[in-house]
């Protein structure tokens, strides 16, 4: 486990720069922030901690092979050529190959994963005479190929499936907030120094669950790959196990640790009662709903919770896109306003917002808000 090796973590953008705090505090040496991403190097056990422990990340990657292709035979020819398939899975073993490009790259990508799962299958046909099988969802390896221009690189996905799938979520609103997206808002509002100094945290329109569920595995130090049933790195041929399960098993005491004696320290509330009840069963995934109180609570009848004198209300609102709608929000925001003036003195406040003019946050007494923070396309 000595040997070096470099990796990518991507990550929605404009999430770089805290991926870039994260991997730092995960051990990751020589971060390098770049477009969508970080690239890091470490060992293997670094990472296992990043596709452990990351927050923020959708997808951790270990570059194989870097190599020029104009055309997509080029491309066949060098995947099929410069990487020995064989040393990362079986001649029985199931594969899934995702192509991403930038916008100068000239190549269709379906059919550029199509030549690229033909070169590997065809180098065990011909080495073994028997070839893997494609599984798109749960494959044994998942191969990464990225063109910038005509410049390919070929990775191996550790992760396998979105790190932000963190595996309590099953059910979500009608537009449901991504986890690591969530965990940024978490971290740019400043949750984990108000979580360190026992603050509580509210969500007055929590929808399913995500913005509470992702500050509590932060106040209480719980890995959020945890709960992940599947990653790609564990049917990997050259997986380590005994180095996983040991950082499994530390997470584990971790996380028992840090919700010992813990109480109910968040609150979601929500007009609409099935979303509530939604929430409630996310939290229950997660295993976290005794320390969350989830009541069904119109936003005009909005107030701090008595256990607190301080604390942390962040919020996602709904965002509309007709005249109607865009006239219910400046009610909304208004109505927000005033029960944050009345009701939270001594509290901090973070809005994420879809208004790229934010139009509607000066019905919102400006000394109210924490961090105005606005939704990106991958948001």
């Amino acid at each position: 486990m000595s040997d070096t090796f470099t990796f990518f973590a991507t990550c929605p953008k404009g999430v770089e720069e805290i991926l870039y705090q994260e991997l730092i505090g995960l051990r990751a040496r020589k971060p390098k922030q770049t477009k969508a991403g970080v690239h890091f190097k470490g060992t293997l056990e670094t990472a296992y901690r990043v596709c452990l422990w990351s927050r923020l990340a959708n997808r951790i990657l270990m570059p194989l092979e870097h190599f020029m292709a104009g055309t997509p035979d080029d491309l066949y020819n060098r995947v099929r050529s410069l990487v020995n398939w064989h040393d990362h899975m079986e001649t029985d073993g199931t594969l899934a190959v995702d192509f991403t490009a930038d916008r100068s790259n000239r190549f269709h990508s379906h059919y550029a994963a199509l030549r690229v799962k033909d070169a590997i299958v065809d180098q065990f046909n011909e080495r073994f005479g028997k070839r893997p099988s494609i599984d798109t969802s749960k494959p044994d390896i998942r191969v990464n190929v990225h063109m910038k221009q005509d410049r390919a690189t070929i990775s191996l996905d550790l992760s396998g499936d979105s790190l932000h799938k963190r595996g309590y979520r099953v059910e979500g609103g009608s537009a449901p907030l991504k986890e690591n997206l969530a965990a940024a808002i978490l971290i740019r509002a400043g949750w984990p120094d108000i979580a360190k100094k026992g603050g509580t945290l509210l969500d007055p329109m929590c929808g399913s669950g995500t913005l509470l569920l992702e500050a509590a595995m932060m106040a209480f130090d719980i890995a959020p790959g945890l709960g992940r049933k599947c990653l790609g790195l564990l049917k990997w041929k050259q997986h380590d196990q005994v180095v996983w399960q040991n950082l499994v098993n530390e997470a584990i005491e971790r996380e028992e640790r840090g919700t010992e004696g813990k109480n109910v320290l968040f609150f979601g509330f929500d007009a609409d009662k099935q979303i509530i009840t939604q929430a409630e069963s996310n939290a229950s995934r997660a295993g976290l709903l005794e320390f969350i109180q989830f009541n069904c609570r119109d936003l005009d009848t909005l107030k701090a919770p008595g256990i607190s004198e301080s604390g942390l209300v962040i919020v996602n609102p709904p965002y509309g896109k007709r005249m109607g709608e865009k006239e219910a929000l400046e009610s909304l925001y208004r109505c927000l306003g005033e029960r944050l003036k009345e009701c939270f003195s001594g509290w901090q406040a973070s809005v994420f917002t879809a208004d790229p003019e934010s139009r509607y946050m000066n019905k919102i007494s400006p000394g109210r808000i924490l961090s105005e923070q606005k939704r990106t396309p991958n948001g």
